[in-house]
């Protein structure tokens, strides 16, 4: 453009120094070698001088070049120090959370810290009451002030009272010592009375959740006999943790209530792990391990588990690709972490601890339980990392697995053998951020509206 606009404006000047720089041949003009090649060795100038310029703007750093040559093992500590140091700034995570604020109530150690005496209340099936319990104290959001919280938290312990017959936990005294306890914070504090405990948060991690029911006996009529009870009275306006949940209408979930995981120790699933990679041999194609009876009995005209898991053994117990066992091993995870498929069939209750250890050990859970509502369903997905089998199609079992191997298996477990899912399923003392407490604070930044001082400030 400027050399046309040049040209036009200085015609005659120009073209006779155009007309210098050309030697005749046989009578014909001819560019000289140099003004021949001049474009291309400009373009080559032009473009070393900017691919300098980009090299000297983007020298990789020290910090990045150590990065890029660390070994595996060497990279896990990394992570874990990266995660720790996100850990001691969690105010840059707060808007995650809403700011959310929680009161922890003090209680006496008779509601918590007396049953704590037993090493199986801290880490049993139903130990979540424990772990966030842990956690909470801990946690950024927990704030000392009542006057400037979202939820007060109350903590008591009700599955620590194991039955001297059988070791199940016996919580015939759940009401008593929840009730004993809302009495004890509500003549201490206004913060009940005031909001009629709609912003209190309860643990129910039990067969039948807030009906505070746990299967002592272990027969089909103690679901009867729990929602008989049905949910306490002074807790219907608040909100529970509980680990049951379904997709129907069932008294024992009429309640404001998030689903969480059932506990399972992360340190027993780190240390499976590193004995065991995620991603390593899978010998076993579909595994169970757990209560199967041949001859179910009928009980209040209903059989344990619908009768799925007698189902199961009847097809599939001579069937060599599926590993089924009947009797407790406490190994079992060295057989989770050696399988594809894991059945997770309901018992009396649809959940089961066999979902979180499933996924924390990478084998794809095959889910039958109908209606079952699974834990923090907005942040896990469940339908990219397990199998759902209707109830009435257990017979077919083998079938769809076989159909799923053959077809989105890798596809399965790629997303399955994410680390944050595993994190996103299990308790720490210490809360972690995308961990089951984590995920929790998450649930209930979504409930603020319960919130008794945040509906105040939103109307001043």
């Amino acid at each position: 453009m400027v050399e046309q606009y040049r040209s036009t404006k200085n015609h005659r000047k120009e073209f006779y120094v155009s007309m210098k720089l050309f030697r005749t041949r046989n009578g014909k003009p001819e560019k000289p070698f140099c003004f021949r090649y001049f474009k291309w060795l400009l373009w080559f100038s032009l473009s070393f001088y900017f691919f300098a310029r980009f090299l000297s703007n983007h020298q990789p750093s020290t910090t990045k070049l150590k990065t890029a040559i660390i070994s595996h093992s060497q990279s896990n500590v990394v992570s874990r120090a990266l995660s720790e140091s996100i850990l001691q700034h969690p105010r840059n995570n707060r808007g995650l959370l809403k700011d959310l604020k929680v009161y922890i109530y003090e209680l006496p150690a008779k509601y918590n810290a007396d049953w704590l005496s037993n090493e199986r209340c801290s880490n049993h099936l139903f130990a979540s009451e424990v772990a966030i319990h842990k956690a909470l104290m801990k946690s950024d959001v927990r704030t000392f002030d009542p006057s400037e919280a979202d939820f007060f938290f109350v903590p008591v312990y009700v599955s620590c009272n194991f039955s001297t017959v059988n070791g199940f936990p016996a919580i015939g005294h759940a009401r008593a010592l929840l009730s004993s306890a809302v009495d004890f914070i509500s003549s201490e504090l206004p913060f009940w009375k005031r909001s009629n405990g709609s912003d209190h948060v309860f643990v129910a991690s039990h067969d039948y959740g807030a009906c505070f029911h746990a299967m002592v006996v272990r027969t089909n009529a103690e679901e009867d006999r729990a929602v008989a009870d049905g949910i306490p009275e002074f807790m219907k306006n608040s909100i529970i943790l509980q680990t049951f949940g379904v997709k129907y209408l069932h008294p024992c979930q009429d309640v404001e209530n998030i689903v969480i995981p059932p506990y399972i120790s992360p340190e027993n699933v780190q240390s499976t792990l590193s004995n065991s990679p995620i991603d390593g041999r899978r010998d076993i194609f579909v595994f169970f391990r757990g209560k199967m009876e041949v001859h179910p009995k009928n009980v209040s005209g209903r059989f344990y588990s619908k009768r799925v898991r007698t189902e199961i053994l009847r097809k599939y117990g001579n069937d060599r690709r599926f590993y089924l066992k009947r009797h407790r091993f406490s190994g079992y995870q060295s057989e989770i972490v050696r399988s594809v498929f894991c059945l997770c069939p309901l018992g009396w209750a649809p959940w089961s601890p066999r979902l979180v250890e499933s996924v924390a050990l990478g084998c794809v859970p095959v889910i039958i339980a109908d209606g079952i509502r699974l834990p923090f369903e907005s942040t896990v997905p469940w339908p990219e990392i397990s199998l759902t089998v209707k109830e009435k199609d257990v017979a077919k079992l083998g079938g769809i697995l076989d159909y799923v191997a053959a077809t989105n298996l890798s596809s399965i477990q790629r997303n399955l053998w994410d680390h944050k899912l595993r994190r996103a399923l299990l308790f720490h003392d210490d809360m972690e951020i995308g961990d089951a407490t984590w995920e929790v604070l998450v649930a209930l930044s979504m409930k603020l509206g319960r919130s008794y001082r945040r509906s105040r400030l939103s109307s001043e």
